[in-house]
Protein backbone atom coordinates (compact mmCIF):
# COMPACT_ATOMS: atom_id res chain seq x y z
CA UNK A 1 0.00 0.00 0.00
CA UNK A 2 1.42 3.37 -1.03
CA UNK A 3 1.77 6.08 1.60
CA UNK A 4 -0.68 8.91 0.77
CA UNK A 5 1.78 11.44 2.19
CA UNK A 6 5.14 10.61 0.60
CA UNK A 7 4.21 7.93 -1.97
CA UNK A 8 6.55 5.30 -0.54
CA UNK A 9 5.54 1.68 -1.16
CA UNK A 10 6.84 0.37 2.16
CA UNK A 11 4.02 0.71 4.69
CA UNK A 12 3.35 -1.50 7.66
CA UNK A 13 0.05 -2.65 9.14
CA UNK A 14 -0.04 -1.72 12.84
CA UNK A 15 -3.57 -2.83 13.68
CA UNK A 16 -6.45 -4.62 11.92
CA UNK A 17 -9.99 -4.98 13.12
CA UNK A 18 -13.40 -5.74 11.61
CA UNK A 19 -15.84 -2.86 11.16
CA UNK A 20 -19.32 -2.36 9.74
CA UNK A 21 -20.57 -5.56 11.34
CA UNK A 22 -17.82 -7.62 9.72
CA UNK A 23 -18.37 -6.21 6.23
CA UNK A 24 -14.96 -4.49 6.15
CA UNK A 25 -11.52 -4.62 7.73
CA UNK A 26 -10.06 -1.39 9.10
CA UNK A 27 -6.27 -1.29 8.99
CA UNK A 28 -4.09 1.28 10.73
CA UNK A 29 -0.85 1.66 8.79
CA UNK A 30 2.45 3.44 9.28
CA UNK A 31 4.86 4.55 6.58
CA UNK A 32 8.40 3.28 7.14
CA UNK A 33 9.75 6.17 5.07
CA UNK A 34 8.11 9.31 6.54
CA UNK A 35 6.50 7.88 9.71
CA UNK A 36 2.99 9.07 8.80
CA UNK A 37 0.02 7.02 10.00
CA UNK A 38 -3.15 6.44 8.00
CA UNK A 39 -6.18 4.16 7.83
CA UNK A 40 -7.30 1.89 5.00
CA UNK A 41 -10.45 -0.19 4.60
CA UNK A 42 -10.78 -3.53 2.86
CA UNK A 43 -14.25 -4.47 1.59
CA UNK A 44 -15.76 -7.22 -0.50
CA UNK A 45 -16.56 -6.08 -4.02
CA UNK A 46 -18.97 -8.30 -5.90
CA UNK A 47 -18.42 -6.75 -9.33
CA UNK A 48 -16.91 -3.71 -10.99
CA UNK A 49 -19.66 -1.13 -11.32
CA UNK A 50 -19.76 1.38 -14.15
CA UNK A 51 -21.80 4.58 -13.94
CA UNK A 52 -23.66 5.47 -17.13
CA UNK A 53 -24.27 9.23 -17.23
CA UNK A 54 -27.29 10.91 -18.84
CA UNK A 55 -25.13 11.87 -21.87
CA UNK A 56 -24.02 8.24 -22.34
CA UNK A 57 -20.55 8.79 -20.90
CA UNK A 58 -19.33 5.88 -18.79
CA UNK A 59 -17.00 6.00 -15.80
CA UNK A 60 -16.01 3.58 -13.05
CA UNK A 61 -18.13 3.83 -9.92
CA UNK A 62 -16.28 5.77 -7.21
CA UNK A 63 -17.30 4.96 -3.63
CA UNK A 64 -15.46 8.04 -2.35
CA UNK A 65 -17.46 10.29 -4.69
CA UNK A 66 -20.68 8.86 -3.26
CA UNK A 67 -19.40 9.42 0.28
CA UNK A 68 -18.39 13.02 -0.51
CA UNK A 69 -21.81 13.74 -1.98
CA UNK A 70 -23.56 12.38 1.10
CA UNK A 71 -21.23 14.23 3.45
CA UNK A 72 -21.93 17.53 1.66
CA UNK A 73 -25.67 16.98 2.13
CA UNK A 74 -25.12 16.01 5.77
CA UNK A 75 -22.69 18.83 6.63
CA UNK A 76 -23.38 20.25 10.11
CA UNK A 77 -26.10 17.67 10.72
CA UNK A 78 -25.94 15.48 13.82
CA UNK A 79 -25.82 12.10 12.08
CA UNK A 80 -23.64 9.31 13.41
CA UNK A 81 -20.83 8.53 10.91
CA UNK A 82 -21.60 4.82 11.34
CA UNK A 83 -25.13 5.41 10.01
CA UNK A 84 -23.68 7.24 6.99
CA UNK A 85 -21.32 4.34 6.35
CA UNK A 86 -24.21 1.87 6.58
CA UNK A 87 -26.17 3.95 4.07
CA UNK A 88 -23.23 3.98 1.63
CA UNK A 89 -22.84 0.20 1.98
CA UNK A 90 -26.58 -0.30 1.49
CA UNK A 91 -26.61 1.80 -1.70
CA UNK A 92 -23.65 -0.15 -3.10
CA UNK A 93 -25.19 -3.52 -2.19
CA UNK A 94 -28.43 -2.52 -3.92
CA UNK A 95 -26.52 -1.55 -7.07
CA UNK A 96 -24.49 -4.78 -7.02
CA UNK A 97 -27.56 -6.95 -6.40
CA UNK A 98 -29.17 -5.99 -9.71
CA UNK A 99 -26.77 -8.32 -11.55
CA UNK A 100 -25.89 -5.58 -14.02
CA UNK A 101 -22.51 -3.88 -13.78
CA UNK A 102 -23.80 -0.79 -15.65
CA UNK A 103 -25.66 1.53 -13.30
CA UNK A 104 -27.44 4.64 -14.63
CA UNK A 105 -26.46 7.77 -12.69
CA UNK A 106 -30.16 8.46 -12.27
CA UNK A 107 -30.54 5.17 -10.35
CA UNK A 108 -27.73 6.16 -7.98
CA UNK A 109 -29.46 9.50 -7.36
CA UNK A 110 -32.73 7.71 -6.60
CA UNK A 111 -30.99 5.35 -4.16
CA UNK A 112 -29.37 8.31 -2.39
CA UNK A 113 -32.68 10.18 -2.22
CA UNK A 114 -34.37 7.08 -0.82
CA UNK A 115 -31.67 6.62 1.84
CA UNK A 116 -31.53 10.28 2.86
CA UNK A 117 -35.31 10.50 3.16
CA UNK A 118 -35.15 8.19 6.16
CA UNK A 119 -31.76 9.28 7.50
CA UNK A 120 -32.14 13.08 7.72
CA UNK A 121 -34.89 15.28 6.25
CA UNK A 122 -32.68 18.37 5.89
CA UNK A 123 -29.96 16.44 4.06
CA UNK A 124 -32.71 14.96 1.89
CA UNK A 125 -33.86 18.44 0.81
CA UNK A 126 -30.26 19.60 0.31
CA UNK A 127 -29.46 16.65 -1.94
CA UNK A 128 -32.76 17.02 -3.80
CA UNK A 129 -31.98 20.67 -4.54
CA UNK A 130 -28.89 19.63 -6.50
CA UNK A 131 -30.18 16.32 -7.87
CA UNK A 132 -33.43 17.83 -9.13
CA UNK A 133 -31.73 21.08 -10.15
CA UNK A 134 -33.80 23.57 -8.13
CA UNK A 135 -33.59 27.00 -9.77
CA UNK A 136 -35.58 29.21 -7.42
CA UNK A 137 -37.12 29.31 -3.95
CA UNK A 138 -40.44 28.10 -5.33
CA UNK A 139 -38.79 24.79 -6.25
CA UNK A 140 -37.90 24.28 -2.57
CA UNK A 141 -41.43 25.18 -1.50
CA UNK A 142 -42.97 22.72 -3.94
CA UNK A 143 -40.60 19.93 -2.91
CA UNK A 144 -41.02 20.50 0.83
CA UNK A 145 -44.78 20.55 0.25
CA UNK A 146 -44.56 17.01 -1.12
CA UNK A 147 -42.81 15.92 2.09
CA UNK A 148 -45.91 16.83 4.09
CA UNK A 149 -48.03 14.79 1.67
CA UNK A 150 -45.83 11.76 2.31
CA UNK A 151 -46.22 12.10 6.09
CA UNK A 152 -50.02 12.15 5.81
CA UNK A 153 -50.12 8.68 4.23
Amino acid sequence: MHCPFCGAEDTQVKDSRPTEEGAAIRRRRACNNCGARFTTFERVQLRELTVVKENGKREPFDRDKLARSLNISLRKRQVDPERIERLINSIIRRMESTGDSDVPSKRIGELVMDGLSTLDPVAYVRFASVYRNFREARDFEDFVGTLGDRDDN
